[in-house]
């Protein structure tokens, strides 16, 4: 009896598994009040599903709207995520995030969901989230291109394929609209590669290695040729023209059609007739200006592991050097955030865009914006970076046990006789494998939140009165930024975008004689006196990030006074003071 005393009083003392906290990232004794599994990839209803479910489970935060429809009239949905309890979305600073602009750039849709979750499984128990979502609101667009996306799903693709939206047209200039794409000619699923065999007559080789290789035999004095020709991608020449595969489904692109240095087709291959001509970019375009509170901007692509800013095009020239100080702090943390990522200017480190969207929501708008190019090949092996296609077999090989590969096999082809086909699947190559997928959303997601954790919070770190004599009273007042991202750009306030911030002063015994910038901290005398209406100070300028601006107003009267700063893209705060 004493025994199973001691035994009943240990299993009283054992405290009991925490109570469910969210899903902060850890994973003793957490569990996601929605699960997802985050090692695959949905289809567009699908993944509009996992969004709908955390609107039902999440009312009170997430909220859905249809801003328009695609070329195929699917719904262009944007996923609201405030807390109406703290205030309306469009009265705080707030994050587009999107993703999927190219159809065959599934991951992007992904992470935008991802976006969402996390906030809203951490929002009851970790107070970094509640602070960030219960001051700003988050516009989550998770498929731009949601009929490629729909498409690269349903249909035999490879991994490059379905990046187009879906409206017909004309690639070959034939008079004729998407009359010849790829074929799945073995039924398979998947558009691989075709090669012929033929003894002596080839340019190339067969890797003595690695039969599944192909290597190309240069010319030589010797006359020493390949067994084998490359014929492209698996498919036939469907319009008889003698060419295949020159034309398939679509053939524009939603990120060279927007209006910041937009050229047309014949320079930039893909961008339309004019900028926002496909109904995509208009709906997305009209949200956008109908939000002027958005001051941060993520799109999720894919690939190569980078971290995109503009300019896009050398003509361009420089970005203002007080944006790029913000972009060099958000970019450089973001290459620590996300191992094998680097931080790029795209014209200059990557290739020239004109009509990019990072870059027209920059330029054009003054918000501070990055593209993400998820997944980088460097990641397959860690530490030993390894490239080409010998990389990636052997990581099928060793990881996937040879899942991701169709062997070589034998068809007859119409035009070229007996064919090889064989190759890497449609979601090897540009995309993770499953065991990685969530690291990649995981880490990708968490970028876009410190993105949004650095737009502008702004208060009064102080107002004082002084007598100044003769019933004449100074007032000033010191407004300070506590975030990275200023509420104006130096982009904005070069261009005059938007509106510029307005802090004024009013009460109903109040006269106010001067207003205006204080230039010197410590000689307050020193004024950049405005010319009219000294009650409402204008700041083109708005105010730096982690930085403030002081002003000053020379009034008279008595009693109570009110003091607000107003912007665009932070919350409206108030100072109330008295006269004597």
């Amino acid at each position: 009896m004493i025994v199973l005393g001691l035994v009943f009083s240990a299993l009283q003392a054992t405290p009991s598994a925490p109570a469910n906290n969210g899903f902060p990232g850890l994973t003793a004794h957490a569990a996601p009040s929605v699960e997802i599994a985050w090692n695959r990839f949905y289809d567009e209803r699908e993944l509009y599903a996992q969004l709908d479910r955390m609107v039902a489970a999440h009312p009170g935060l997430l909220s859905m709207q249809v801003i328009g429809h695609s070329v195929e009239n699917r719904e262009m949905r944007v996923y609201t995520l405030n807390n109406p309890a703290t205030g309306e979305d469009r009265e705080k600073p707030a994050m587009w995030v999107d993703g999927n602009v190219h159809g065959n750039e599934v991951q992007g849709g992904e992470a935008v969901a991802y976006v969402a979750w996390y906030l809203l499984e951490n929002y009851a128990s970790n107070p970094r989230v509640r602070e960030l979502v219960d001051r700003s609101a988050f516009y989550l667009l998770p498929m731009v291109n949601i009929d490629g996306r729909a498409a690269w799903f349903r249909d035999a693709h490879n991994a490059h394929s379905s990046r187009t939206g879906r409206m017909p047209f004309d690639d070959d200039g034939d008079g004729l609209y998407d009359e010849d794409a790829p074929d799945d000619l073995d039924g398979d699923g998947s558009i691989v590669q075709m090669r012929k065999y033929l003894p002596g007559q080839g340019t190339h080789r067969l890797n003595p290695d690695d039969p599944r290789l192909l290597e190309f035999v240069p010319p030589n004095e010797r006359g020493i040729k390949g067994d084998w020709i490359v014929l492209g991608s698996e498919g036939l020449d469907n319009d008889g023209d003698g060419r295949i595969n020159e034309d398939a489904v679509g053939g524009y692109d939603m990120n060279r059609a927007w209006p910041s240095f937009w050229e047309p087709d014949w320079v930039q291959n893909g961008a339309g007739p004019y900028p926002l001509y496909w109904p995509e970019t208009r709906c997305i375009a009209r949200f956008i200006l109908e939000h002027p509170n958005i001051a941060g901007v993520q799109s999720f692509h894919n690939a190569g592991g980078m971290i995109l800013r503009g300019p896009g095009v050398e003509a361009f020239g420089e970005y203002p050097r007080e944006d790029v100080a913000v972009y060099d702090a958000l970019g450089s943390e973001g290459e620590k955030m996300l191992p094998y990522y680097r931080y790029m200017v795209i014209w200059r480190d990557l290739y020239s865009v004109f009509g990019g969207f990072v870059t027209w929501t920059y330029e054009g708008l003054g918000i501070v914006s990055f593209t993400n190019e998820l997944w980088n090949d460097a990641q397959s092996f860690g530490d030993h970076p390894q490239s080409g296609r010998a990389a990636d077999h052997e990581f099928d090989d060793r990881l996937l046990f040879g899942a991701g590969f169709v062997d070589w096999h034998k068809l007859e082809h119409p035009l070229y006789g007996e064919v090889e086909v064989g190759g890497f699947k449609k979601d090897v190559g540009r995309v993770p494998p499953s065991f990685m997928v969530e690291e990649m959303v995981h880490r990708n997601a968490l970028f876009a939140i410190r993105h949004a954790e650095a737009m502008p919070e702004v208060d009064f770190a102080d107002v004082e009165v002084s007598d100044l004599g003769q019933g004449l009273f100074a007032v000033d007042a010191r407004i300070e930024n506590r975030r990275l991202i200023p509420t104006r750009t130096a982009r904005a306030a070069q261009m005059k975008l938007g509106t510029p911030d307005r802090i004024s002063i009013r009460g109903p015994h109040c006269e106010v004689v001067a207003g205006g910038l204080r230039s010197d901290r410590f000689r307050p005398e020193k004024l950049e006196f405005v010319e009219r209406r000294p009650a409402e100070l204008v700041l083109e300028r708005g105010v730096p990030g982690r930085g403030e601006v002081r002003v000053r107003w020379l009034v008279r009267g008595s009693g109570s006074i009110e003091i607000e700063w107003r912007g665009e893209k932070a919350r409206t705060v108030r100072r109330n003071a008295a006269l004597p």
